[in-house]
């Protein structure tokens, strides 16, 4: 069976060493690559993971430039790159449209690095155009340790971005938003324009809580990630499987889903 990471980061080699050492010590995890994409990919083929979406995020507005021009020279058939915008970028609806003529499938947002709330009237200028663009959107969604106290993405804020979008395609982090798993079962589980990645689940969830929020939602909304380099692919893989999902449901999980979202033919490595 082939296997999509749709999670991952790395960096622009001249920053990859900083940039790791100081998320490292923000999240307490020891990275499972050295942050560059060449390390990235070397790992993922060991692991048997036969690619993945490398998100990117922009944490001021300056740098929508080195992140689209960076996401351009890594994107390939099984590395599918993702910018990112900031909402309060002046220039924002034509960065998003320079990500969409350059070929990219999506953006990546963290309102916590952003410092923003998700329902934001000006974050929506970002999901209108998206939208009209058919751009996804990949948010962080929950808990972070960076804010630990303050959540800006929190399921109920996600579900007024899911009515005011009905076209938009989401893609919620962490199964919806880590440590807020009873309020995505009760604003997020069922809507079709919403999906869930798998990532970060085994060190935070219950699968009780995991295998019945897969079942409600459905299996054809669910995408494996990992979160790589903060968690191991092959652990978030061994934790999917102690669900026992149907075989059925693992395939579109794993990479059925991202093939037919990212309408890519992933090559088995």
């Amino acid at each position: 069976m082939k296997l999509f990471d749709f999670h991952t980061h790395a960096f622009p080699d001249a920053i990859a060493e900083n940039a790791i050492g100081k998320l490292a010590k923000t999240f307490g995890f020891p990275p499972e690559t050295d942050g560059t994409i060449s390390d990235t990919v070397k790992k993922m083929k060991s692991w048997g993971v036969d690619g993945g979406v490398i998100l990117n995020i922009a944490t001021k507005p300056s740098q929508a430039d080195s992140i689209y021009n960076f996401c351009t020279s890594i994107n390939e058939q099984n590395i599918v790159a993702f910018a990112s915008v900031h909402p309060d970028d002046p220039n924002l609806e034509k960065n998003l449209e320079r990500i969409k003529n350059g070929g990219l499938k999506g953006i990546k947002i963290h309102p916590d690095y952003q410092d923003f709330f998700v329902d934001e009237p000006r974050a929506f200028k970002i999901y209108k155009k998206c939208e009209e663009l058919g751009l996804i959107v990949d948010f962080h969604a929950g808990f972070d340790f960076y804010a630990p106290v303050i959540f800006h993405g929190r399921p109920d804020l996600f579900a007024k971005i899911s009515d005011g979008c009905p076209n938009l395609t989401i893609v919620l982090a962490h199964l919806g938003g880590i440590k807020l798993w009873d309020d995505v079962e009760k604003y997020i589980v069922g809507r079709k324009n919403i999906y869930l990645d798998t990532s970060m689940l085994y060190r935070f969830m219950q699968p009780e809580q995991t295998k019945r929020i897969i079942l409600n939602h459905g299996a054809e909304n669910i995408l494996f990630g990992s979160d790589c380099p903060w968690e191991n692919p092959t652990d978030s893989l061994k934790y999917l499987k102690s669900l026992e999902l149907t075989g059925q449901q693992m395939e579109l999980i794993c990479y059925k889903n991202a093939e037919r979202l990212l309408n890519i033919n992933i090559i088995k490595q």
